[in-house]
């Protein structure tokens, strides 16, 4: 028995998690995993019901799962609200309560998808790498912070053990893939960046079997829109992570496409990359596939099952590779789809990959 806490959230939240949960307990029920589910309020929601976007009742919620799927948080009508009353501030905590230091966004090109993006095939075709951000320290949470009408100051701070912690994560992905870890930072003019170099090469020591280059993050943000290929793990801070990984994220064609996983040593917490696109919400338009995706992670991470992960993957690329397209990614010659039909889709697949590898397994 598995326990998953759903925090849809605002906007389009609802709509995506609901879609990912149908995908779960069909993923689930074909690898004898009993999942229980409990739904909770975080974002704006919560705020508008209880004054508090993240309530002591949903953050306990968190630590009683063995994972946690969130939708989305924010809208246009919480954002004159004070800072530690934001929606967004609410992620902020769970994050740093649940002590989830890492965050991984995949940046791949479904083949299908490969003429979506702004940049050409040739560059894109077989793009495949992982964008490992530090998610609780860094210049977000770094102290003193303010401002004034004159000045404003911020701090960007990072300890042995952070920068450790999330340099070993980066080495252990790196060597179940290709064994290469880019540690992206900018030694070169900041103090923090050359402590944070000088702990990851200590850290490499311990994998003399993965390769350990270093770029600053102003070339590796032209070099990720150069030759996105050369890259197989990338490594790198808090706030140098959010704007790398959006950036790869848009590379592969929509952020609506993009899953994430944010672990910790006890808890996990698995989002869809995109906002929560309040625009569109109720209408049935809202792109699944990114919470979807991360539902996938989700059976790979917390639940060492990657053959599930693997199909739900296979699934996706499967219905996309058929031309069905929502809204966001709809151009002229596809099949334009809703949500669930979206859904619909991808479960349909998913269910003749699932049949398809049993009959292998009963056939050897």
């Amino acid at each position: 028995m598995a326990k998953v806490t759903l925090l849809p959230g605002d906007g389009i939240g609802k709509e995506v998690v609901e879609a990912a949960v149908k995908v779960m307990h069909k993923t689930a029920a074909a690898f004898n995993l009993k999942i229980d589910t409990v739904e909770k309020d975080i974002g704006g929601c919560s705020y508008d019901k209880f004054g508090n976007p993240l309530t002591d009742d949903t953050l306990q919620a968190c630590y009683d799962a063995d994972a946690v799927l969130l939708g989305a948080v924010g809208g246009y009508e919480w954002e004159n609200l004070e800072h530690h009353l934001k929606p967004e501030a609410a992620l902020l905590k769970l994050r740093k309560s649940l002590g989830l230091y890492s965050n991984i966004r995949p940046a791949k090109i479904y083949p299908s998808f490969v003429d979506s993006s702004s940049l050409k095939k040739e560059v894109l075709d077989g793009t495949d790498f992982v964008v490992l951000r530090e998610l609780t320290g860094g210049i977000y949470f770094g102290q003193p912070r303010g401002y004034n009408e004159n000045r404003g100051w911020n701090t960007m701070e990072y300890s042995r053990e952070e920068v450790e912690r999330i340099a070993r994560m980066g080495f252990e992905i790196a060597r179940k893939r290709d064994k290469k870890l880019m540690s992206v930072d900018k030694a070169n003019v900041l103090d923090v960046s050359q402590f944070w170099r000088n702990i990851v090469a200590e850290v490499h020591k311990d994998y003399p079997d993965v390769e350990l280059q270093n770029m600053y993050v102003d070339n590796a943000a032209m070099q990720i829109v150069r030759n996105p290929l050369q890259f197989d793990v990338i490594v790198t801070s808090n706030i140098f992570g959010d704007i790398i990984s959006d950036i790869a994220g848009m590379i592969t064609g929509s952020l609506g496409m993009l899953p994430s996983a944010s672990l910790g040593s006890k808890y996990a917490l698995y989002e869809p990359v995109h906002g929560s696109a309040p625009d569109i919400a109720g209408q049935n338009k809202a792109n699944p596939i990114a919470t979807i995706s991360s539902v996938a992670m989700m059976f790979e991470y917390s639940f060492k099952l990657p053959k599930a992960a693997e199909a739900i993957e296979k699934a996706i690329a499967e219905t996309l590779g058929q031309g069905f397209r929502t809204q966001d990614i709809y151009k002229e010659g596809d099949k334009l789809v809703s949500t669930t039909e979206m859904t619909e889709k991808i479960i349909d697949n998913l269910e003749k990959i699932l049949e398809a590898e049993s009959k292998s397994i009963e056939a050897v």
